[in-house]
């Protein structure tokens, strides 16, 4: 492979994350919690528009790279947990527990894939399709994060 072509698998494996024998999928969801910590205190906008340009470029990353590696979303690429996690987190403050939780529940909806994740995890190809079952398992969880904490850390102290 040319160097332009590893640096592709290099990233669409997380750094070779995805080449870890076990739970790559799990491990490869980690650098997302990277994301969450240098995001969290960013405005609003711009960190939406990094988060936007990151979906992008790892739906072209993750494309190029089943091409390389000759194989329809093969679980070596963890780009997509990377972009799921950082929809998980888009506008949540940081705070250890949320981070823990938010990973949590990515995982979650990520492996079972519920309606309609499922459907777009069986119907949408290439780089797109390895892409956004991550990204629509990041909505679902960020819908939860958001409740947690207008439920939990939202609540009136009672006094």
């Amino acid at each position: 492979m040319k160097v332009s072509e590893n640096l592709v698998v290099g990233l669409a494996t997380g750094g070779y994350i995805g080449r870890a024998p076990f739970g790559p999928g799990t491990l490869g969801s980690l650098p997302g919690i990277l994301f969450y910590y240098f995001m969290s205190e960013k405005p609003l906008l711009p960190a939406f528009l990094v988060l936007v340009a990151w979906i992008l470029f790892a739906v072209w990353v993750a494309g190029r790279a089943e091409k390389l590696l000759g194989a329809e979303d093969p679980g070596c690429i963890v780009i997509d947990e990377i972009a799921g996690m950082a929809v998980t987190f888009a506008a949540i403050p940081f705070h250890f527990s949320l981070m823990i939780i938010g990973f949590i529940v990515f995982r979650f909806f990520d492996i079972l894939k519920p309606f309609p994740i499922n459907l777009v995890d069986k119907h949408v190809k290439g780089g797109l399709g390895v892409v956004s079952d991550d990204v629509l398992a990041g909505i679902f969880s960020n819908i939860v994060l958001q409740i947690l904490i207008k439920v939990f850390y939202a609540a009136p102290v009672a006094g």
